[in-house]
């Protein structure tokens, strides 16, 4: 009888060095995430495995994920789980606020997970933890990353403008014509409108917005993206290397090179954006203490040259 040889498998796409780190072995990282558990709180760090995690819990900085651990959309590049969410947590707020305090940061990354099933989108619970910081740690500055508030967000972004965290981040993600296989459940031109009515409302507050390239995007299509966030007065791009988490999540197309990344950031930077952090590790919330620090000053250098 002869035997089948067993299917084989397709190579698995190597890293490539510098997107290598090293695994969280510090007894910072073990604190931060003692703290976590201890106030039941859930970090975009952990749910999203962002590469990372080692160095900035090590420093005991974590970005916390308010509205549960369990997303209402399924995008093709995040690692949050799916499914029907619990019910809003009343006391997150302040246990958000406590972390901040334990942790003495100066400067605090809140993001969560799309609430869909929620009348406005999660809004209110941005706006309470943004009270609870101001009551708590008055002195730390306050970066959000909401989600776009599918069919709510005038009236959702309205609430936290008025709560006045200090930046406003919301992510493109990628490049439109990849929307629908890579962020079906959003719109690109939704998202744009979005952080241009922050804009509008409140000129002071800064907003921040990100893309992931190595998904199959265009060198021209990035440069439209940095145009199309510029139109709608974007004051600080990031931009990383998309990572597959799992393997049923979309495959990397391209290990794009720092070289290519440090080329898109001189290019975003004579397009006007007060800041850009562009690298192979660069993630929304990475070094964004230092960042707000430099966008500050950015801004009062411009300021000062009219």
């Amino acid at each position: 009888m002869t035997e089948i040889a067993p299917l084989a498998r397709p190579p698995r796409t190597r890293k490539p060095d510098w997107i290598r780190v090293k695994a969280p072995t510090s007894t910072g990282f073990a604190e931060t995430k003692a703290l976590m558990r201890r106030l039941n709180l859930a970090t975009v760090c952990e749910e999203a495995a962002c590469p990372n995690i080692g160095e900035c819990w090590t420093k005991k900085h974590a970005t916390v994920m308010i509205l549960g651990d369990t997303c209402t959309r399924a995008c093709a590049f995040c690692n949050v789980k799916t499914g029907m969410p619990r019910a809003v947590d009343p006391l997150e707020p302040q246990h958000v606020a406590d972390a901040a305090a334990e942790l003495g940061l100066e400067h605090i990354v809140i993001t969560s997970v799309d609430r869909d099933d929620l009348p406005d989108g999660g809004a209110k619970q941005f706006v309470k933890v943004i009270e609870a910081l101001r009551r708590t740690t008055p002195a730390t500055t306050i970066e959000i990353l909401t989600p776009d508030f599918r069919n709510k967000h005038e009236a959702a972004v309205e609430a936290i403008v008025a709560a006045r965290p200090d930046v406003y981040n919301h992510n493109l993600e990628t490049v439109p014509r990849l929307y629908p296989t890579i962020r079906p459940g959003a719109r690109y031109y939704a998202s744009l409108r979005l952080l241009e009515s922050v804009k509008r409302l409140d000129p002071s507050i800064f907003t921040k917005s990100g893309i992931m390239l190595g998904l199959g995007e265009e060198r021209l299509e990035v440069h439209q993206v940095m145009d199309d966030m510029r139109s709608a007065d974007i004051d600080f791009l990031t931009m990383g290397q998309y990572l597959q988490p799992t393997p049923r999540h979309a495959k990397v197309a391209e290990f794009v090179t720092p070289q290519a990344f440090g080329a898109y950031a001189q290019i975003a930077r004579a397009k006007g954006f007060l800041l850009v952090a562009s690298s192979p590790l660069t993630r929304s919330s990475y070094h964004a203490g230092d960042d707000f620090a430099k966008l500050r000053a950015a801004r009062e250098a411009r300021l000062g040259r009219r």
